[in-house]
């Protein structure tokens, strides 16, 4: 095929692989969706005196505080210990988020996703919409 028989028989296969996908999301999207809000992830500093656990979000669902904390005279020290035990367990958790739909959503676009990745997400659908010449 050449020309406008091309384009729309690459438009029809683009819609039927839409098509696809949001069957596929509508079947399984809600019991991915639903073991994704129940996601914990819990992280330990190095030195094992701070314990971070987040939810699918990252958000900071709870922390731990070893009591020999209190035998160093280093706020900074532990500030930024939290810090960084916080931020780790927010990245696993969003990986496991983006293992957990992969089978649905590419990884690169889940990400997009979750980052909040506007112009990423319209950039990834422009790449699969058939092009004109």
């Amino acid at each position: 095929m050449t020309g406008e028989g091309a384009d729309i028989g690459a438009l029809r296969a683009y819609a039927e692989e839409l098509r696809n996908t949001f069957m596929r999301l509508e079947k399984e999207g809600p019991a991915v969706h639903a073991k994704a809000r129940a996601l914990r992830v819990t992280e330990k500093s190095p030195d094992g005196l701070v314990t971070a656990t987040v939810d699918a979000r990252g958000e900071l669902l709870r922390l731990d505080l070893d009591p020999r904390i209190y035998r160093r005279q280093d706020a900074r020290g532990l500030a930024d210990a939290i810090t960084r035990t916080v931020q780790r367990a927010a990245e696993k958790a969003r990986d496991r988020v983006v293992e957990m739909f992969e089978h649905l959503i590419p990884p690169e676009q889940m990400r997009a996703h979750i980052d909040g990745d506007l112009e990423a997400v319209l950039e990834q659908m422009s790449r699969q919409m058939p092009q004109e010449d």
